[in-house]
């Protein structure tokens, strides 16, 4: 039974504030979630004992998942409703996390990785068809807010992960307690989430398959020229303070959550900086920051200007995603949860291919080159936001 039907908007103000709790907390489950992984890269990078492109090849897994899913995701998502599919996806993500911690040859970890890649495909499109559906009850920008519970999230991860390290707690058990955390969130928050998806709302003579537009194609290079950079501060930020900074073990997450709290940050004061300076001039400015902060790390590469430079990236990466869902989901020519996942494919492309492309460059080069190389594509945020119109 298709549970997509035309959903009645006139709710009071408690109810929409329900609702926008509850897929904050999903938000937050998705963010802890990629950031727990993330967190303990280098551990699992010297366990299994990976050169740089050993480790970018194996990473190659998780885009692969990611792309696999894409169509997966969207049937499963229209078929099935976005709460049942978010409510499966919650569980299988922290899941595929704990079989990560599993691993003892680089197959399994292959293995893991792209399981890891699929289930986090289907959460991300049923957790962002959530967020499209309870903006449209506000009838204003969100999105920011929901993005910045996953930021927040992925700093807590970090912080978490820092503890894990520092008293020795092995990647599985570290893993198993966040999975615990994780599904006991989605216990209480599935019961406050939107039962049925908005987009069907006003759907006019839209059609469901609609091939992209000019617009559209704009808004997912724009997203990938940003979440290729958030991509490599995730996976390679930790490393790049082990092998470049050669930070003391107790600081090589530092840059990472460095870069978590600006994120973090930016992305909770998003909508204001946004009505005060316009979409333009705040994407122009984004990505300006996100060049200047990873080539200060680069150049400069001391414990110092690595974390100010990792602190310009994560202010600069803060607000591009939130804003180019928001605008995809304003499209006149799809609907808005077509056109969503229409930019986020593009766009979680960059972030997925560009940790092992950064594996692969290093171990042709070095880490530094790598990382300059991605913050001239960081670039590419700038030069594309004047064909953005406001």
């Amino acid at each position: 039974m298709n549970s997509r039907v035309p959903l009645n908007i006139s709710l009071s103000f408690p109810t929409q504030r329900y609702y926008r709790i509850g897929v904050s907390v999903f938000f937050f489950i998705q963010g802890l979630t990629f950031a727990t992984w993330a967190s303990r890269i280098p551990d699992i990078k010297n366990m299994l004992q990976l050169s740089d492109a050993a480790l970018g090849a194996v990473l190659f897994a998780l885009p692969a998942g990611q792309l696999t899913a894409m169509g997966l995701s969207g049937y499963l998502v229209s078929r099935f409703g976005s709460k049942n599919t978010l409510t499966i996806a919650a569980c299988l993500y922290p899941a595929g996390m704990v079989l990560l911690g599993m691993v003892g040859s680089v197959w399994q970890l292959a293995a893991s990785l792209y399981f890891f890649g699929v289930v986090g495909n289907l959460s991300n499109i049923s957790v962002n068809t959530q967020g499209v559906g309870v903006e449209r009850l506000y009838r204003r920008s969100i999105m920011a807010s929901f993005h910045g519970v996953w930021s927040l999230a992925g700093l807590t991860g970090g912080i978490i992960g820092a503890f894990m390290v520092a008293d020795r707690i092995p990647p599985f058990a570290h893993f198993c307690i966040v999975y615990g955390i994780t599904f006991l969130l989605m216990l209480i928050a599935r019961r406050y989430v939107l039962p049925r998806d908005a987009q069907t709302v006003s759907t006019g003579k839209k059609k469901i398959f609609v091939k992209p537009d000019r617009y559209i194609i704009t808004l997912g290079i724009i997203a990938f020229a940003c979440m290729i950079c958030e991509g490599t501060m995730f996976d390679w930020s930790g490393i790049y303070f082990e092998k470049v900074v050669h930070a003391p073990a107790s600081l090589t997450r530092l840059g990472y959550i460095a870069f978590m709290f600006t994120m973090t940050a930016g992305r909770f004061t998003a909508d204001w900086m946004i009505t005060q300076f316009g979409i333009e001039r705040i994407l122009k400015a984004s990505g300006i920051f996100i060049l200047a902060g990873m080539l200060i790390a680069t150049i400069f590469p001391t414990v110092f200007a690595a974390t100010t430079g990792f602190l310009l990236v994560g202010l600069g990466t803060s607000s591009v995603v939130p804003m180019v869902y928001s605008l995809a989901g304003r499209s006149k020519t799809m609907l808005p949860g077509v056109a969503l996942a229409a930019v986020s494919s593009i766009g979680f492309l960059g972030f997925l291919i560009g940790p092992p492309i950064i594996g692969f460059i290093s171990e042709l080069t070095n880490l530094r080159f790598s990382f300059a190389l991605i913050a001239v594509l960081g670039l590419g945020t700038t030069i594309m936001a004047g064909k953005v119109k406001q």
